[in-house]
């Protein structure tokens, strides 16, 4: 008998790449391997300095081809579909015929990235909110915010139009992927990630052509825009053993495809907490998002598979602040002449939170701001004397990252969704019980966790 097919699904994530097969038996689509390498691929930014994010594709595709290699060649030469996810917003540039080289590496056939720009991510800063409010204003349903492709084009196109000249094609890094595997000669676009980059109207599927067009911006760069699910292409030759012909699917959202990779309920709302936070929840049969967006509103609505939306309190503010203040002890610890690892205080902090079980201090701690609200930053209130003990500070600190995320999108709203239950996922949560306590203690619905979320599995489960 056969070997079963396989359907290989990859994300291409902020600070790591990660692979996964999934083969089908009786009960449906199991994962039989995955693999993750972490990029390293962060760089300085030369023309935006310290507001700038960017990562260096080279490294990133260098880290994708680390994954498969680490994959079972046999599992591999029998992958028939590959769905591809990645970090939403961001952009990366490159030229048609000169975007990658192929040459044979120990495993097959293999692409390294050739005339392609840097990637600048979902995170970089450059776009102030006096040079967004500057761009003309888009006939789409979610609000322009720094970090965003479209917006990101129009930064280069007004500070460093010689950066733009060399490329005629542009997309999301997980576009470039896709684009390169089946040597498309313009690359497709999710609507989902179009939908990410501003200037779209998810409504009639469409950039905002005349809008871009009167500002003098490059709507060739512009990818062609399919839908969630659809087939953009072949492999054009056999890629780390997988066969040539292999169908690839259109680049998708990784936040969407982790929310798929774990939502089997309408009912249920997924709270993700890893590097940002948010919290989800399916919008209801037929939905359709306001043709303006509200700018001081902090649910977004996400377009999903098979036309429905997602409502999105999609915060910059989860993992990062624990990381940021986990930092801070590190630095204050070294000014005094001592040396201890940052791993070895993120244990003591949480051990000392959970000897407390409430604190009188509040804690926003929204220092890396809202897309809704950019100017707002943190804040540190009701301090007694009797609450600075680490324990106190940490506990307040986890209530307010679960606080905030709770403003955004509150109970309320869940409830008359018809929210019954709360998957709860993400490498924050996985590892901060109290976290977890916090979680239990504000929302008054049952919390499953181990649902892990999986950009990866969900990119595969899609094909």
């Amino acid at each position: 008998e056969p070997a079963p097919a396989c359907v290989l699904g990859i994300d291409l994530g902020t600070t790591s790449v990660k692979a996964a097969l999934l083969v089908g038996t009786e009960r449906g689509q199991v994962v039989a391997e995955s693999c993750s390498r972490e990029t390293q691929a962060h760089t300085s930014s030369l023309e935006a300095g310290p507001q700038g994010m960017e990562q260096n594709v080279w490294r990133i595709i260098r880290a994708l081809n680390e994954c498969l290699a680490a994959l079972p060649q046999q599992q591999l030469q029998r992958v028939t579909r590959i769905g591809i996810s990645g970090q939403m917003h961001g952009i990366v540039f490159w030229k048609r015929d000169k975007g990658c080289k192929w040459a044979e590496g120990g495993t097959g056939p293999t692409f390294e990235p050739e005339e392609v720009s840097r990637l600048i991510t979902w995170q970089d800063g450059r776009c102030s909110p006096t040079f967004l409010s500057s761009l003309p204003l888009p006939q789409s349903h979610i609000s322009l915010a720094t970090g965003f492709g479209c917006a990101t084009v129009f930064w280069f196109l007004k500070k460093r139009p010689d950066f733009l000249k060399p490329y005629d094609a542009a997309g999301t890094i997980h576009d470039y992927v896709v684009a390169m595997l089946c040597d498309l000669k313009k690359p497709i676009m999710s609507v989902q990630n179009a939908a990410s980059w501003g200037y779209f109207n998810s409504r009639n599927k469409s950039w905002n052509t005349d809008i871009l067009k009167k500002s003098g911006f490059p709507v060739h760069l512009l990818p062609e825009v399919g839908d969630p699910g659809a087939i953009a292409g072949r492999t054009i030759c056999a890629w780390h053993g997988i066969p040539e012909g292999a169908e690839v699917g259109i680049a998708l959202g990784d936040f969407q495809c982790s929310v798929y990779s774990c939502l089997s309920e309408r009912t249920d709302a997924v709270l993700n907490i890893s590097t940002s936070a948010q919290l989800t929840v399916s919008m209801p049969l037929g939905f359709q998002p306001p043709e303006t967006p509200d700018p001081s509103s902090a649910v977004t609505y996400f377009p999903y598979f098979n036309g429905d939306y997602l409502a999105v309190a999609a915060s910059l503010n989860g993992g990062n602040v624990l990381a940021a203040f986990v930092d801070m002890v590190a630095r204050w610890t070294e000014e005094l002449g001592l040396q201890v690892q940052e791993s070895a205080i993120y244990t003591k902090i949480i051990q000392a939170a959970l000897a407390q079980n409430d604190s009188k201090l509040s804690v926003r701690p929204t220092i890396f701001g809202e897309r809704h609200i950019p100017e707002q930053l943190a804040s540190v209130t009701n301090i007694a004397a009797s609450d600075l003990s680490l324990g106190h500070v940490t506990r307040a600190l986890c209530r307010g990252v679960i606080e905030n995320l709770c403003s955004m999108l509150p109970v309320q709203h869940l409830i008359e969704t018809g929210v019954r239950r709360i998957l709860g996922s993400g490498s924050a949560l996985a590892r901060n019980e109290v976290l977890r306590q916090e979680v239990e203690r504000i929302f008054p619905f049952p919390v499953v966790y181990g649902k892990d979320v999986d950009a990866a599995v969900g990119a595969a489960m899609v094909m």
